[in-house]
């Protein structure tokens, strides 16, 4: 028989350098993880933390990428559920501060790298192949003169 096809779309969209501490933006990354993509972008829009501008940008980044694909026209933005959300530590940038009888502190300036993954869950149904049918041979146009 013909039963539907479902396949598993993912997109992927990368955020690197963003000069926010890994620490500050896995709190924002946390509230949104596992939810459908339109829940997490309110949240993330109302959110009053710093990180949530580019948490918010990335997930929509990423629908973005997933909506291009030729699989995905006919997908509904709401089905579409954040799979994965990753915050990496990035390089740091030391800087000096100066202090008290000629002492300097150093500065930590923290970076991160963000990685958001969605995925959806598309059916399809393959429409029937019809089976392919030769012509039959005439007899006449068999018969050897």
């Amino acid at each position: 028989m013909n039963e539907p096809q479902i396949t598993r779309l993912e997109s992927k969209a990368i955020a690197r350098w963003v000069r926010i501490t890994p620490r500050k933006m896995r709190l924002v990354a946390n509230l949104v993880r596992g939810k459908k993509v339109n829940e997490a972008v309110d949240a993330l829009t109302y959110s009053l933390k710093r990180a949530s501008t580019p948490v918010e940008k990335t997930v929509r980044s990423a629908l973005a990428n997933m909506m291009q694909r030729d699989e995905a026209s006919k997908l509904d933005p709401a089905e579409v559920t954040i799979r994965e959300i990753r915050v990496d530590e990035g390089p740091t940038m030391k800087r000096w501060r100066p202090r008290a009888m000629g002492r300097a502190f150093r500065i930590m300036k923290r970076t991160s790298h963000l990685t958001v993954v969605l995925s959806a869950q598309v059916t399809r149904h393959e429409p029937k192949k019809k089976a392919f049918l030769a012509p039959k041979a005439s007899k006449t146009a068999a018969k050897p003169e």
